[in-house]
């Protein structure tokens, strides 16, 4: 089976995006996993590896030139940008770069689309700045979907020891409990439930849900959702052959799915899986994106601009990233 090319966009450039990439392509296991493309620019590139004091060898995209073997310390890059100085500044980000960062994922999702690229990584950006720059975003993965027409798309986080799938995303806490539905969740359940068998190869995954309320309501003494909502869409899933069992308490459920007794837990809002997801995965927790025509991974932190530039962030988010996605490409060949 073939290696596949990765693309692997630099995100927000004055965050620690550059510095990982950088220390991620210094490390030789990655190029027995793909061949990596950085999509982004090169003066930011090349500042990272300074930074670093690493020797970092620019070459054209291996679809331009004809290359010999590529190693660790040699980077392709599709430059997308030609930022200045000014624009570069470690922890203070201009709206230039938040444009910068928007165009970085555009290209790369046109290259995968193209078949140049058999899956895409992104390195973090941040939605404020890209919002001062005139453009309306939410958050790479429903601008992934715009960009591919995907209707049906949901984000999924995986680590070695908990995987967690989200109903809702990017709204106010206020808002979850008006907005979930039991075609919501069953939806869910169902895109879950296919992508851990055909992307990553479980025989028969096994779900477990969350309930929105403490206790899982107690009954409906702390909420009703669980019993007109969550319960209905768990046992329509059943009915259709799924493996999946809820609502549970919360408050208990990532533990048992950290024991192995769940393969991936459905939550209803964003920091209900998040939480327990970083405690456990802070450092190597990969973000995927299902429902998508395209493999698309991504590390699961932020900017982190009070240590950008200072050598110290950690790449094994990125390179846990990369590798997953290299994974579900050869799968898809």
């Amino acid at each position: 089976m073939s290696v596949p090319y990765i693309g692997i966009t630099l995100g927000d450039v004055c965050g620690v995006g550059p510095e990982i990439t950088v220390k991620a392509l210094c490390r030789p296991e990655i190029y027995q996993y793909c061949r990596p493309v950085v999509i982004g620019d090169a003066k930011a590139l090349e500042q990272a590896a300074y930074m670093l004091g690493k020797k970092v060898k620019i070459l054209s995209p291996p679809w331009e030139v004809t290359t010999k073997k590529i190693g660790h310390g040699q980077v392709c890059l599709v430059p997308v940008s030609s930022l200045q100085e000014k624009d570069l500044v470690y922890g203070h980000p201009t709206p230039t770069v938040g444009k910068a960062a928007v165009e970085y994922i555009k290209m790369a999702v046109a290259l995968t689309m193209d078949g140049k690229i058999q899956g895409m990584v992104t390195c973090p950006v941040n939605k404020a700045i890209i919002n001062a720059a005139g453009i309306p975003f939410t958050g790479h993965t429903e601008l992934l979907a715009k960009l591919t027409h995907t209707n049906r798309f949901a984000m999924l986080l995986v680590g070695e020891k908990l995987k967690v799938a989200l109903v809702t995303i990017h709204i106010a806490l206020k808002d979850v409990s008006r907005i979930i539905s039991q075609e919501k969740i069953l939806d869910l359940i169902d895109l879950t439930h296919h992508f851990l068998k055909e992307k990553l190869r479980f025989s028969q995954p096994r779900l477990a849900v969350a309930g929105l309320n403490p206790h899982a309501g107690e009954g409906g003494l702390m909420g009703k959702e669980e019993i007109e909502i969550i319960a209905p869409a768990v046992k329509a899933a059943q009915t259709m052959g799924i493996e999946v069992k809820g609502p549970f308490p919360p408050d208990t459920v990532f533990y048992w799915a950290k024991e192995g007794y769940y393969d991936v837990v459905i939550c209803m809002y964003h920091d209900q899986g998040l939480i327990p997801f970083k405690l456990l995965h802070f450092r190597d927790g990969v973000n995927v994106t299902m429902g998508l025509p395209i493999v698309r991974t991504s590390v699961d932190h932020g900017t982190a601009y009070d240590i950008a530039g200072k050598g110290i962030a950690d790449e094994n988010s990125l390179v846990a990233a990369i590798r997953l996605a290299a994974e579900m490409a050869r799968k898809s060949q």
